[in-house]
C-alpha cells in the first residue's frame, strides 16, 4: 500500500473501539430478517434443522429504533426558532430536498443510536464567475447533511479546540453515462482548514481543491455523559435488552408450535424394528422413521417404561412465564432509557414520584435541546464562510415540554382562581400560570406572549362601588326640608 492510500485508510482509535457496537446498533435500528438471524442464537439442544425453522418462524419488536425516534420526536415536538434564516436554506437544508427540522431530526436519532453524530457542511464545486440567474439555475448554495459516526473515519482537533483535520467516506455511485455498466465505490475526502483532498480506489487518483472556509466544515454532537467521559453509549444496553426479548419470544412461539403439534414418543422396540425397514416414496426419499433425537425429533424410551407411542408437548406455563419475563424486561428497557414516565401499578403515584419522573424527562430533554441548537448554530456559522451573503440566524429551541397531566394541571388552576377575597396579587399569579399552561399546549409566540404577561402585570383592581343607604345628605338643608315636607 502506497503512503498516499495509507493516509486515507487510517482510523481514530475511538472509531476502531466502537465500530463493531456502532454497526450492531445500527442493525437493530433497521431490523427486518437479516437482524433475526443475527440476533437469533442457537442454544446447544438445537438441531439446525429446528433451529432454521425458529428462525424463519421468528418476528422482531424493535424496541431500540421506537426509543431512538420517540426521544427525538419529543425534544423537536415543537419548531426551533429561525429568526432572520434565509427560508430557501430553511425549506432546502440539505440541498437534497431536507427541511432544516428534517437534518436536526436525522442528527438527535443518529446521536440516539450511536451517541456520537456530524454535521457536514458543504457547498457545491464550480468554475467561473456566479451571478445570481447561475446560482438559482445550478443551486450553488452551501447545504448541511447529517453523518453517521460510521461514515466520518479520522479526526483531530488542534490547540484551539477545533478540527484540525477530518477524513469523511462518500459512498458514490457512477452512473452518468447509461450505456456503462454503473459503479458504486466508497470513496475518502480529507478535510484540513483550508484545503480537501479526494481518494478514490476505483481510479486510484487523488484530486484536491481550496478550502475557502478556513475551517474542518464539520460540526460533531457527542453526548456529554457517554462518549464526552470517556463511557460507553446507553444504545448498547438497550440493544441487548431488546435481543433478549426476541430470544425469549422465538421460544415462546415455538412452544405454542409445539403445543399444536406435539413431539412423537416411541418405544425403544418400535424403534430398533423401524430403523430396519428402508421405504421408498414416489420421489426415491427415504420416509423411514426418525432416531434422531432433539427437542423437535422423536425420543426414544426404553421397555421399562410405557412402550407406547404417543405425542407429548410442553404445557402452556412455560410459555406463559417467558412472556412475563418479557413484559418485565420491556419495562425495564423503559426504565433505563428513563421514558417510562407512567406507573404500571393501579396504585396511584405520589405527587414526589410524578414531579421526580416529570424532571428526569425534562431534564434529558433540555440537554438534548441544547445540544442540537449549538450545533445548528455552528452549522449556520459555517455555511456563512462557505457564502457570505447567508445570515447566520438566531437559532432557538423548545425547552418547554407537556409531559405533565395537563388536565389534572388545569382543573387544578380553575379551582384555585375561584377563591372567594383573592386579592389583586393573587389574581395576577392565577393567570400568569394560566398563561404557561397554554404555551405548553400550544406553543405561544414569544411576542404574544409577553404582551400577555404585560396585560396582566397592568391589570388594576375592579373600582369599589358606592353604597346609598338612603340616608339624609346634612349638607343640604333645602333637601332635607323637602323630604320633611314630603312626608
Amino acid at each position: 500500500m502506497s503512503e498516499s492510500t495509507f493516509i486515507f485508510n487510517s482510523r481514530h482509535p475511538e472509531y476502531v473501539a466502537h465500530a463493531e457496537a456502532w454497526r450492531r446498533a445500527r442493525d437493530a435500528y433497521s431490523g427486518g430478517t437479516e437482524y433475526i438471524h443475527q440476533a437469533l442464537i442457537r442454544h446447544v439442544s438445537e438441531i439446525p434443522l429446528e433451529f432454521e425453522e425458529r428462525q424463519r418462524r421468528a418476528y422482531y419488536f424493535n424496541y431500540p429504533r421506537n426509543i431512538a425516534q420517540r426521544i427525538t420526536q419529543y425534544a423537536l415536538a415543537v419548531d426551533p426558532v429561525r429568526a432572520g434564516a434565509n427560508a430557501e436554506l430553511v425549506e432546502d437544508f440539505s440541498r437534497s430536498g431536507l427541511r432544516a427540522n428534517e437534518v436536526m431530526r436525522q442528527a438527535s436519532t443518529l446521536l440516539n443510536i450511536y451517541g456520537r453524530a456530524w454535521l457536514f457542511c458543504g457547498a457545491p464545486a464550480f468554475e467561473g464567475a456566479v451571478d445570481r440567474e447561475r446560482a438559482e439555475r445550478e443551486r450553488l448554495r452551501p447545504y448541511c447533511v447529517a453523518l453517521s459516526p460510521l461514515s466520518v473515519k479520522d479526526w483531530a482537533y488542534g490547540d484551539d479546540r477545533r478540527l484540525l483535520w477530518a477524513k469523511i467516506e462518500e459512498l458514490h455511485t457512477y452512473d452518468s453515462n447509461p450505456a456503462v455498466s454503473r459503479q458504486t465505490v466508497r470513496r475518502v475526502r480529507l478535510w484540513t482548514r483550508d484545503r480537501w483532498e479526494l481518494y478514490d480506489p476505483l481510479t486510484s487518483k487523488i484530486t484536491g481543491g481550496a478550502n475557502p472556509t478556513g475551517v474542518v466544515p464539520l460540526v460533531e454532537l457527542i453526548e456529554p455523559d457517554g462518549f464526552g467521559i470517556e463511557a460507553n453509549h446507553w444504545f448498547e444496553d438497550v440493544v441487548r435488552i431488546s435481543d433478549a426479548i426476541l430470544n425469549n419470544e422465538s421460544e415462546a412461539q415455538m412452544n405454542v408450535v409445539k403445543q399444536m403439534f406435539g413431539m412423537l414418543v416411541v418405544s425403544e422396540n418400535f424403534q430398533r424394528g423401524a430403523s430396519k425397514v428402508q421405504l421408498k416414496d414416489s420421489k426415491g426419499e427415504s420416509d423411514s422413521f426418525s432416531a434422531v433425537v432433539a427437542r423437535s425429533a422423536a425420543l426414544v424410551e426404553s421397555p421399562e417404561e410405557k412402550g407406547i407411542s404417543r405425542y407429548i408437548s410442553p404445557s402452556g406455563v412455560e410459555t406463559s412465564t417467558i412472556r412475563t419475563e418479557n413484559a418485565n424486561l420491556k419495562q425495564e428497557l423503559y426504565d433505563v432509557v428513563g421514558l417510562a414516565i407512567q406507573s404500571r401499578s393501579k396504585e396511584a403515584q405520589t405527587a414526589e414520584s410524578k414531579a421526580w419522573d416529570f424532571q428526569n424527562v425534562t431534564q434529558f430533554l433540555v440537554n438534548r435541546a441544547d445540544l442540537l441548537e449549538q450545533a445548528e448554530l455552528r452549522a449556520w456559522e459555517i455555511m456563512n464562510r462557505w457564502d457570505g451573503s447567508v445570515p447566520v440566524p438566531e437559532v432557538t429551541y423548545n425547552r418547554k415540554f407537556a409531559v405533565r397531566d395537563l388536565e389534572k394541571n388545569i382543573a387544578g388552576l380553575l379551582q384555585l382562581s375561584n377563591v372567594p377575597d383573592a386579592g389583586i396579587e393573587y389574581r395576577k399569579a392565577a393567570l400568569g400560570i394560566a398563561v404557561e399552561l397554554l404555551d405548553a399546549i400550544g406553543s405561544i409566540p414569544d411576542d404574544r406572549k409577553k404582551a400577555l404577561l404585560k396585560e396582566i402585570e397592568e391589570t388594576q383592581p375592579a373600582p369599589v362601588p358606592e353604597l346609598d343607604f338612603g340616608g339624609v345628605d346634612n349638607d343640604d338643608p333645602d333637601k332635607e326640608a323637602k323630604q320633611f315636607s314630603q312626608a
